[in-house]
C-alpha cells in the first residue's frame, strides 16, 4: 500500500485526536448524571444498530456477484431496496408515531435480521425479498430512533441544548468509529477467517439481536400524536399540511433531500472516480479513511453546537458550499490532469490523489451535516408527526437515487459529479433562506393543522 494512503489516514487521525483531547469548557456542555446515563444507553443501542448496518454495506454487491448475478440484475436489487424504502418505509415510519417509537425500533431489528437471513439463499426472488425488507429497515433506522430520542429527551425534562451532545456523539461513534471497526471486522471474517461473503450478514444479525434485547429491557415507549384516532391517512394528510404550511419544514426537507441524494450518489461514484483505468486502490482502507474524515466533521460539529453564540443555520451555509466545491474536483482534474486511456492498472494517479483529498473533505462535511440536520429537525418538525414527516423527506431522496442507479451508465462520471455539486450549492441557497426565516414563529401549531385537515375532509367527500 502506498505511503500516500497512510499519510492521509494518519493526518486525519492526528487532527481528530487533537480536537478531542484539546476540548475546553467552552467546547463542552455541562450536563447531569441522569442525562449521561440516558445518553450512554442510547449511544450503546445506536452503535449496535449502526454496526449491524455497516457490516453489510461493503459486501452486498460482492455477495450478489458471487451468486452469479450480473450488473443489471444487481442494479435491480438495489433499486428495489430504495423503492421499498420510499413506498413501504413511509407507511411504517408513520405507524411509529401512532403505534410507538420503541415498537418501531424493535421492528427495525426484526426486519433487518430477516433481511440478513435471506442472504444465505442464492435465489433471486428471495434476495429481492431481502432487499425490500432492508429498504423498510433503512427508513426506520433514520427516523424511529431519532424520534424516540427527541421525545424521550424532553419527556425526562432535559435541556434542549443537551440534545446536541447526544447527536454529535452518536454520529462520531455510529457513523465514524463503529463504521471503521465494522469494516475491519468484516474484512477479518471474510479474508482472514475465510468464512465467506455471507459471514458479515450473520455477524450483523447478532449485533442487531443484542441491540433489540437492550431496547426491550431498558427503553420506555413514547408516541407522536396522542389522539385516539389511528387513521393512517389522516396522519399523512396532517404531515403534508405541516410541510406545505410551514416554509421552514419545507426548506429543511428540500435541504436534506439535496444533500443526502448527493451523498448516496457519491457512494456509487467514488470507486470509478479514483480508478478510471482500473488502478489498484485499497477500497477498505479508503473507506476507513472516509469514515475518519466523517469523525473529524462530527468532532467539529460538537464544538460548534456546544456554543450558544454559533447558529447551526449559519455555519451550514458554509458547509454546503465547501461540499459543493469538493465534488467539483473530479471535473477540474479531468480537464487539468487528464488520465491516459492507454495506461491500465498500476497505482493511483496524481489526479486520483487530488480527488481523494477532495472526497475526504466531502466526508468531513457529511460528519458535520448529520448532527446539524438532527438539531434543526428537533427545532422545526412537530413532535406529533416527527417520524411521518422525516420519512416524507426521504421520498424525493429515494426517487433521485433510483433514477441515478437506473441511469448510472448513461452519463459520464463528470456529469454526475457536476449534478451533485449543483444540488449542494442549491442546498446552501436554501439554507441561507432558512437562516433568514428561522426566527419567525410557526404559522400554525399541530392541533390547528389537524383541525383544518379534518374540516376539509367532509368538503372533499361532498
Amino acid at each position: 500500500m502506498e505511503i500516500f494512503y497512510y499519510m492521509v489516514f494518519g493526518g486525519l487521525a492526528a487532527v481528530v485526536a487533537a480536537l478531542e483531547l484539546s476540548k475546553s469548557n467552552k467546547d463542552r456542555v455541562n450536563t447531569s448524571s441522569a442525562f449521561n446515563s440516558f445518553k450512554n444507553n442510547y449511544l450503546l443501542v445506536y452503535s449496535l444498530m449502526m454496526a449491524g448496518d455497516w457490516l453489510q454495506g461493503p459486501y452486498v454487491y460482492y455477495l450478489y456477484s458471487t451468486y452469479g448475478f450480473g450488473k443489471g440484475e444487481i442494479g435491480q436489487l438495489f433499486i428495489a431496496g430504495f423503492g421499498s424504502s420510499m413506498l413501504f418505509g413511509t407507511i411504517v415510519g408513520s405507524l411509529a408515531d401512532k403505534q410507538g417509537r420503541k415498537r418501531a425500533c424493535v421492528t427495525y431489528c426484526i426486519t433487518y435480521i430477516l433481511s440478513c437471513i435471506t442472504k444465505h439463499s442464492p435465489q433471486y426472488k428471495i434476495l429481492m425479498v431481502g432487499r425490500i425488507l432492508g429498504g423498510i429497515a433503512t427508513s426506520l433506522l433514520f427516523s424511529a430512533f431519532e424520534s424516540w430520542l427527541v421525545a424521550e429527551h424532553f419527556k425526562r425534562g432535559f435541556e434542549q441544548q443537551w440534545l446536541s451532545v447526544t447527536f454529535s456523539k452518536a454520529i462520531f461513534l455510529g457513523n465514524g468509529l463503529v463504521a471503521i471497526v465494522a469494516g475491519l471486522f468484516g474484512n477479518f471474517l471474510v479474508d482472514s477467517m475465510n468464512l465467506g461473503p455471507v459471514s458479515p450478514f450473520d455477524a450483523a444479525a447478532i449485533f442487531l439481536a443484542i441491540g433489540m434485547a437492550v431496547i426491550l429491557s431498558s427503553w420506555s415507549e413514547n408516541y407522536g400524536d396522542p389522539s385516539e384516532s389511528k387513521d393512517l391517512l389522516t396522519q399523512f394528510k396532517g404531515a403534508a399540511v405541516a410541510i406545505a404550511s410551514d416554509e421552514k419544514i419545507a426548506l429543511l426537507g428540500a435541504i436534506q433531500s439535496l444533500f443526502e441524494g448527493s451523498m448516496y450518489t457519491f457512494v456509487f461514484l467514488w470507486t470509478p472516480a479514483l480508478s478510471p483505468n482500473d488502478e489498484e486502490i485499497p477500497h477498505g482502507f479508503i473507506f476507513a479513511t472516509f469514515m475518519l474524515a466523517s469523525m473529524l466533521g462530527s468532532s467539529i460539529a460538537s464544538r460548534l453546537l456546544a456554543r450558544n453564540t454559533v447558529k447551526v443555520e449559519s455555519y451550514m451555509q458554509i458547509v454546503f458550499v465547501i461540499s459543493s466545491a469538493s465534488l467539483m474536483l473530479p471535473i477540474l482534474t479531468n480537464f487539468l490532469v487528464p488520465a491516459d486511456p492507454k495506461k491500465k492498472g498500476g497505482s493511483i494517479s496524481f489526479a486520483g490523489c487530488l480527488q481523494l483529498l477532495g472526497f475526504c473533505t466531502f466526508e468531513g462535511c457529511v460528519g458535520l451535516f448529520w448532527p446539524s440536520i438532527m438539531k434543526m429537525r428537533s427545532q422545526y418538525i412537530p413532535e406529533e408527526a416527527r417520524s411521518t414527516i422525516m420519512n416524507f423527506f426521504r421520498i424525493p431522496l429515494n426517487i433521485f437515487v433510483c433514477i441515478v442507479l437506473y441511469n448510472v451508465n448513461a452519463f459520464p462520471i463528470t456529469v454526475m459529479f457536476g449534478m451533485c455539486s449543483i444540488f449542494l450549492f442549491v442546498a446552501s441557497i436554501l439554507q441561507r433562506r432558512l437562516a433568514a426565516i428561522g426566527e419567525k414563529p410557526k404559522t400554525e401549531d399541530w392541533a390547528m393543522m389537524k383541525e383544518r385537515t379534518s374540516e376539509a375532509e367532509p368538503l372533499n367527500d361532498a
